[in-house]
């Protein structure tokens, strides 16, 4: 559009309203549903927070059980889904949940129903089966049988219990359940919106989710964390970090886990799953180690990025405890980002609800740099 101004990256352009989070990127704050994220990772299920998102508030804790039995009984995977998981055993796990993704609906009478309940069938089921496709392709490239779900455990419970094949002790599970809570929304993020621009043309909740999960591949947006343990293990000791950071920053490379395009202050979500981080380091060793570690690295890395790029206020972000809290709990770092998609499902599922409510085409403008007025003339 001539004259128009272009704001690359759409930095600063408000492209829709919605009920559903805020991101106050310069106090650090987060609110999903009403609530600063503190109030609910650690307090209340997965389950019960996505219902929230789905439903537009909280359920009553006596409903709980309820909530879990329902979504339980959505776990199981067609044959279908688990031939394509076993084709793509030796890809990435989140290649692998990417292609099992769009066959998700292949029980659902009309999956292209982009009704409220439609879309409440299909939220319900994608969320259930994300960790089912995970944990089944964790199994296969083991070279081990999946381990069918079982319905007596919680969302985070059952997917330890289908990768380890044995119930996990409370305070893993948790600790599982409270990241998937932490991270299940964030605003209008690269996924999001990429599940809400597909949603827009009035296509299907998995079609959409399926665009999301391609978009939270891309390494600018959820691919950090396994690098942040990369780090730490590189490092190897407290006396080591000033050194090994002091040297990523001379060659010009960025130290993972700091800085966010939205956050100028640390991450909300960093205090959650420290917290978590913590609990979980103070019932094992290993775990302890590495998290004094971290904290160690954490306080070096900010006083560097402080001194070297004064201004650009790169605080801790959700992607450095991220990787403590997951290979606290057994997993691996390529494992990383589909445990993401296992919590963020729940808001995309929400997100395009709320996309097909409003019915309104995404077709933003462009402007064009090319040249004019060329012909083909005599070749």
């Amino acid at each position: 559009m001539a004259g128009a101004a272009v704001a690359t990256g759409l930095e600063g352009v408000v492209a829709t309203s919605t009920k559903l989070s805020m991101v106050d990127g310069q106090a650090g704050e987060l609110v999903i549903g009403g609530y600063p994220i503190g109030e609910l990772a650690g307090k209340v299920s997965f389950e019960e927070a996505a219902t929230m998102l789905w439903r537009g508030a909280l359920p009553a804790k006596e409903d709980a059980p309820a909530i879990q039995k329902e979504l339980a009984s959505y776990r199981a995977l067609r044959p279908e889904t688990l031939e394509i998981i076993k084709t793509a055993r030796n890809a990435p796990p989140i290649d692998a949940l990417r292609m099992a993704c769009a066959t998700l609906s292949l029980d659902v009478s009309n999956p292209n129903d982009i009704s409220p309940a439609g879309d409440l069938a299909l939220a319900k089921r994608l969320t259930a089966r994300f960790p089912t496709v995970v944990a089944a392709h964790a199994r296969l490239r083991q070279g081990h049988d999946p381990i069918p779900p079982r319905s007596d455990l919680n969302l985070a419970a059952n997917f330890l219990y289908m990768v380890f094949g044995e119930e996990p002790h409370p305070a893993v599970a948790k600790a599982l359940d409270t990241y998937w809570v932490t991270v299940m929304d964030h605003g209008m993020n690269a996924s999001t919106f990429t599940a809400r621009v597909i949603a827009s043309t009035r296509s299907d909740m998995v079609s959409a989710v399926t665009g999301a999960v391609g978009a939270l591949k891309g390494p600018l947006h959820g691919g950090a964390p396994g690098p942040v343990l990369d780090m730490l293990v590189d490092i190897k000791s407290a006396e080591k970090a000033e050194a090994w950071l002091s040297k990523e920053l001379d060659a010009g490379r960025r130290i993972m886990g700091f800085g966010h395009r939205v956050y100028k202050v640390r991450d909300p979500r960093a205090e959650v799953l420290a917290r978590t981080a913590e609990e979980m380091a103070g019932a094992d060793l290993q775990n302890r180690k590495l998290y004094d570690l971290a904290r160690s690295v954490e306080k070096t890395a900010l006083r560097l990025l402080e001194q070297r790029k004064p201004g650009r206020n790169l605080k801790t972000n959700v992607e450095f405890y991220t990787a403590l809290v997951l290979q606290s709990v057994g997993l691996q770092p390529d494992q990383f980002v589909a445990m993401f998609a296992c919590g963020r499902v729940a808001g995309w599922c929400a997100h395009v609800t709320e996309q097909h409510a409003q019915d309104r085409l995404i077709r933003p403008q462009s402007e064009y740099t090319g040249p004019r007025g060329l012909t083909v003339g005599k070749r």
